[in-house]
């Protein structure tokens, strides 16, 4: 009997075996340090499925089966998200490859490394409009990194080799890897291809940053008075959070992250101004306004934090790193553009300081950071307490309270901006769709984080609309016991659509009420096996939540908020970050800052107490 255990021996690994397409596979995958993969089965993927069975059975890897494809990369993608690594999910061909999609675009738009591996059709077949044959190669080139279609089985472990080390290295992402099913029942003669080790002639991604740039840096940080640190996903991918740290506390720079970089530097550090962008921060916003050094970190300027791009930080030089080339100066022109990993690059401009005996003078932005905290005094987050019903704001403040050091994932929308303002997140323990704002996101991402860290508290924070786009994940829960919590902040609406249509389309709530056919959620969670709980009023949200976190399984809470709670700040459509909406007033007028119409430019809602951050005229 042909042994069909891994060999772990140098000489095992140097000398031939007859294998199969689908066991280099398994193999590959196993040898890059996978334990865990998310999946459906189908026709085209069954000898690949048939290969898993025996790896599982030897302990070598665990499938987890989904109960939609999209489950599987959004779960895949919440592990990758969570732990840095590589996720892995699996699709059949057709549209078990199709429903990996909106998974594939949201881990590229997001970074996010993964491999993707496909069914495909027999080779002979590929063309013909055989059964469930999709051209998923074609279909995914623009949400891909890169994408391999397996046309011999003895190109496998180079391909699996390869896949792995460009979805890692450079700027993150998913890799497709379509394998046709004679392929994986193909025998040839199997020599493995170690991790790491691949040649590919012309991808080498600059990490280091260059010297001259990194003296240009300097030179603006030295000259600066009011500089901001603005701080993206790149900073999450290449961990570089003691850096961000250790240069914001050396120069005494505030700190503004995305949504994508929350968790990158401490939110209760007094550096920290929170979130900037269309529901940042009002703090941020303003510091991001009237900035004379921009310096942005693994962030790339999109739409939702620049507002209206012409007027983003229009008085500020700019120093911008990025190890993707293609996202330097592609929105905003930086002065000092710098291509290379965020880590190694502050590495080098925190060493190159020490070198040149860099002068800090820490007072020179102690004007700059009073001004910040005035504003954050005078414009802070507000947690509303209606008299009739629960806001949202104080369910997820409560929920941080007693799970502070939780990871949380999120669906997308209002919900998903309340808990970015409020919950203080560590280091990879923010867990939300950004780019691509995929409602159904939170529960399959929830999944692929409790497998990664079985022993630690994982938290999904969805929306009652949101929630219905993947709630047949609940069976995957219950199928492996999956201690998983999920908060639904039930409004009876698509929240941000109610939002915006209330606030920019006249109160024409087009399609957006979801009360009418809105399913029992307690009763939805039972029928799956999953415990559900109902919370209604404020005096059963505490121990409502502490049941929940008590409870050894998973829980779904229906929570019960006012219906018509709108996400403050926010910036409307057009408008310049200085000009926010629902932006909250204390009662006393003690170093309020003004918001006026300027004679010159009418720009509104602007905020300086001597000039407007438009034009520059004086007020």
């Amino acid at each position: 009997m042909v042994s069909t255990s891994i060999p772990q021996s140098k000489q095992d690994t140097l000398t031939p075996q007859r294998r199969t397409g689908a066991f280099a596979l398994i193999d590959s995958l196993c040898r890059h340090g996978v334990k865990h993969i998310f999946g459906y089965p189908g026709g085209a993927i069954l000898p690949i499925y048939d290969e898993l069975y025996r790896a599982e059975a030897r302990g070598d890897i665990k499938h987890f089966l989904v109960r939609h494809e999209q489950g599987a990369s959004h779960a895949a993608d919440g592990y990758a998200r969570a732990t840095g690594k590589v996720g892995v999910c699996f699709g059949t061909s057709g549209p078990g490859a199709t429903n990996l999609v909106t998974g594939i675009a949201t881990a590229h738009m997001d970074s996010i490394p993964m491999v993707v591996v496909t069914g495909q059709v027999p080779r002979n077949a590929i063309g013909t409009d055989a059964f469930q044959e999709t051209d998923i190669f074609g279909i995914t080139l623009p949400v891909v990194k890169n994408s391999y279609v397996v046309r011999e089985a003895k190109d496998m472990a180079r391909i699996v080799a390869e896949a792995f080390h460009i979805a890692s290295t450079g700027r993150p992402g998913p890799v497709l890897i379509d394998v046709p099913k004679d392929v994986g029942l193909e025998e040839f003669d199997y020599i493995p291809v170690e991790p790491g080790n691949v040649k590919l002639t012309g991808y080498k991604p600059t990490v280091k940053g260059n010297p001259r740039q990194i003296n240009a840096a300097l030179q603006l940080i030295e000259a600066a008075k009011q500089p901001l640190l603005y701080v993206g996903g790149g900073a999450i991918s290449s961990n570089a959070y003691e850096e961000i740290k250790e240069l914001a506390e050396i120069f005494q720079i505030p700190v503004t992250t995305t949504l994508m970089g929350l968790g990158a530097f401490d939110e209760h550090h007094p550096l920290s101004v929170g979130m900037l962008g269309m529901h940042g921060t009002a703090y941020a916003n303003f510091a991001v306004s009237e900035c004379d050094l921009l310096f942005a970190v693994g962030s790339r300027f999109d739409d939702r934090v620049t507002g209206k791009l012409d007027e983003f930080a229009n008085r500020a030089k700019v120093i911008h790193i990025d190890i993707d080339p293609a996202e330097v100066g592609k929105n905003r022109a930086p002065e000092v553009p710098i291509v290379g990993d965020v880590k190694k690059v502050l590495a080098r401009i925190l060493a190159r300081a020490k070198e040149l005996n860099v002068p800090v003078n820490t007072a020179k932005t102690k004007p700059w950071l009073e001004k910040i905290n005035r504003w954050r005094r005078d414009y802070p987050l507000v947690v509303p307490h209606p008299e009739q019903a629960l806001s949202p704001q104080e369910v997820i403040v409560e929920i941080e309270r007693q799970a502070p050091h939780a990871y949380y994932t999120t669906d997308v929308g209002q919900h998903q901006m309340w808990a970015a303002q409020f919950l203080k997140n560590a280091p990879r323990r923010w867990i939300s769709s950004a780019g691509l704002g995929t409602m159904g996101y939170g529960m399959p991402a929830a999944m692929g984080v409790k497998v990664a860290f079985p022993e630690e508290d994982v938290i999904c924070i969805s929306g009652d609309a949101s929630f219905q786009m993947n709630l047949q994940e609940l069976g995957t829960l219950a199928q492996y016991g999956l201690n998983v919590k999920i908060v639904i902040i039930n409004n009876g609406w698509q929240g941000m659509v109610r939002q915006w249509q209330q606030a920019f389309f006249g109160e024409r709530y087009s399609s957006s009420n979801m009360e009418v056919g809105m399913p029992d959620f307690e009763l939805l969670a039972q029928a799956y096996g999953v415990q559900g709980m109902v919370i209604s009023d404020r005096a059963q949200l505490q121990n409502g939540i502490s049941q929940m976190l008590a409870h050894n399984g998973s829980v779904l809470v229906d929570v019960r908020v006012k219906r018509n709670e709108n996400c403050y700040p926010m910036i409307a459509p057009g408008k310049s970050n200085a000009q926010m909406l629902g932006l909250p007033k204390r009662d006393n007028e003690e170093n309020k800052v003004k918001f006026v119409e300027c004679s010159s430019c009418g720009a509104t809602n602007t905020v300086n107490n001597n000039f407007c951050p438009d034009c520059g005229t004086k007020l």
